[in-house]
């Protein structure tokens, strides 16, 4: 048996409207109560899930609550029902027939965060089960998804019995999310990302739990990024997001903490999805960004301890850098891959990957210290040149992006690149350029290098 609960049993739609309960409130009515500001119970918010599950509530009146929550907020317990609704409106993976521990990592979102695809694989290594439910961009930040689609063949679209094969075999799989699981969410994600909808802190708590509680994992380290690359611009709001995450993993009784980790600044040197597949790549091999490497092994060792597997940080370190030492995380990664459908070869060459027909370097004005590299900025000027989304069921350009990212902290001098574009189309080349004319400043004072991990928030 591979679930522990069907439709059948857990819709919370059948349950309510046998009460009666929706015969006196239509969809709308919920929607001004929310908009009023006024608290929601627990059976209007599962009536509201299910019937947009089962297409009774269309999307413009989703698209009508979401922005109701996304300017009124929710409370702890509406966030919680919320959360629970959209586990409930598919199945519940049932992963307790492999006996290893399972731990999942997620991330809020960042500018060249392809954290997911070091630390699954590498984690695998260290006897841990990475069942892994990821999504697509949102907003101005890349999708796993997108990511890894880069790689020729690789399947995104696993049946359930597929994922818990490859699971077995190699303890790591990375898929989206299938029609049974939370497809509330499934379906919400993708209007939040074409509404404005995004940065809203229980939708982003209640989207994010309802996948990783539905996947069965036994414990879930969260990366919250802050800064002017996430949605949480300050710290209070990530930590905000963060206790609201781990309040409702204590609640559902799955282990969960959280760290705050800084996005003002692109994560590593690349944006893009084949370019960050290639970054990805280097890191396994051992030749990735320093702080591309930093954040996996904070986030990694956070599992690892949570799970049990080692006791403390600095036992989590030694054991992750000698997967990667040992050539062990990379063939995990080129195993997982493959067992997806994709192209071994594409990873061990990585020039076979997507590239653009147009390269051009953005030069330094100056000579000086680097001092800020806007991330908001090179992450519009990726959605620009065509590395994410505009619409929703809008292609993407694999091969677009931004590499060769100069670090705060770093000296440049005049002329010398500051990054490198690469562009299919010339039109998007120059609006790119034109986002990015500020994205870089230089000063003549040396910058520090600003701390990766701002907090830790757990129970």
């Amino acid at each position: 048996m591979y679930l522990i609960a069907q439709n059948g049993q857990l819709n919370s739609f059948d349950i309510y409207h046998k009460r009666g309960y929706l015969a006196c409130m239509l969809p709308q009515w919920i929607i001004e109560k929310k908009r009023d500001g006024v608290e929601l119970s627990e059976e209007e918010i599962h009536s509201l899930i299910a019937g947009y599950t089962d297409g009774t509530v269309p999307d413009y009146q989703m698209s009508a609550f979401a922005m109701a929550v996304f300017m009124r907020g929710m409370t702890f317990a509406e966030t919680a029902f919320l959360t629970d609704a959209m586990m409930k409106s598919g199945d519940i993976l049932d992963i307790s027939h492999i006996s290893k521990p399972k731990a999942d990592k997620h991330s809020t979102g960042g500018i060249g965060d392809k954290v997911s695809l070091v630390l699954a694989p590498l984690v695998a290594c260290c006897g841990v089960v990475v069942p892994m439910l990821s999504g697509r961009g949102l907003g101005i930040t890349g999708g796993t998804l997108d990511k890894l689609e880069s790689i020729p063949g690789y399947r995104t679209n696993l049946s359930t019995r597929e994922f818990l094969k490859i699971l077995q075999k190699c303890g790591c799989s990375i898929m989206g999310q299938t029609a049974e699981l939370a497809p509330a969410d499934k379906k919400l994600y993708a209007l939040r990302d074409v509404t404005g909808t995004v940065p809203s802190i229980p939708l982003i708590a209640a989207s994010i739990m309802s996948k990783k509680l539905a996947e069965g994992t036994d414990v879930l380290t969260l990366d919250v990024k802050c800064g002017k690359g996430a949605f949480m611009k300050t710290l209070e709001q990530a930590r905000e997001l963060a206790r609201t995450i781990v309040e409702i993993g204590a609640r559902s009784n799955t282990p969960t903490n959280a760290l705050v980790t800084d996005m003002n600044q692109p994560l590593g040197r690349t944006v893009g999805n084949a370019l960050e597949v290639v970054e990805a790549v280097e890191t396994l091999r051992g030749n990735g960004s320093t702080d591309l490497l930093e954040e996996t092994i904070e986030l990694s060792a956070e599992m690892l301890i949570l799970t049990g597997t080692c006791h403390s940080k600095g036992e989590a370190a030694v054991l992750l850098k000698k997967q990667i030492d040992s050539g062990a995380a990379y063939e995990k990664f080129k195993e997982m891959i493959t067992l997806h459908g994709g192209s071994p070869q594409a990873i061990d060459k990585t020039s076979t990957l997507p590239s653009a027909s147009i390269q051009t370097f953005f030069s330094s004005p100056k000579a000086g210290y680097i001092v800020e590299v806007n991330a908001e900025q090179v992450g519009r000027a990726c959605i620009v040149l065509g590395a994410g989304r505009k619409a929703v069921d809008e292609d993407i350009d694999h091969a677009v992006g931004i590499s060769k990212i100069v670090k705060v902290g770093e000296w440049v001098e005049r002329d010398q690149p500051l990054m490198l574009i690469h562009a299919n189309d010339q039109t998007r080349l120059n609006n790119a350029v034109a986002l990015l004319k500020d994205a870089v400043q230089i000063s003549d004072k040396e910058a520090g290098v600003p701390s990766l991990i701002l907090d830790r928030i757990s129970i």
